[in-house]
């Protein structure tokens, strides 16, 4: 797949990867935006929006990687972009 079929895999739920990544299992995904009203708010959260503040999470791209580590806000980088290895995972 191009990048482009590849966000669209996105969009509707899977999971991508490229076949040309040097680590293993890593994989990329579309976190839907989240809304949370201020009381269900974690304090990790809070302590950044402040107290008492409602919690309007846009969409972002977060990728599982090969140290098996959570990386929300990850970019694509232009060969990325250009790539036409793209597969879903499983």
């Amino acid at each position: 797949m191009d990048f482009g079929q590849a966000l669209i895999a996105l969009k509707n739920g899977e999971k991508v990867a490229r076949k040309g990544w040097n680590g293993k299992g890593m994989w990329i995904v579309l976190m839907p935006s989240l809304y949370l009203e201020a009381g269900v708010v974690n304090g990790r959260t809070s302590k950044h929006l402040g107290q008492g503040v409602d919690l309007d999470s846009q969409p972002y791209i977060a990728m599982f990687t090969a140290d098996k580590k959570w990386q929300p806000g990850w970019l694509a980088s232009q060969a990325d972009v250009l790539a036409e290895d793209w597969e879903i995972v499983a």
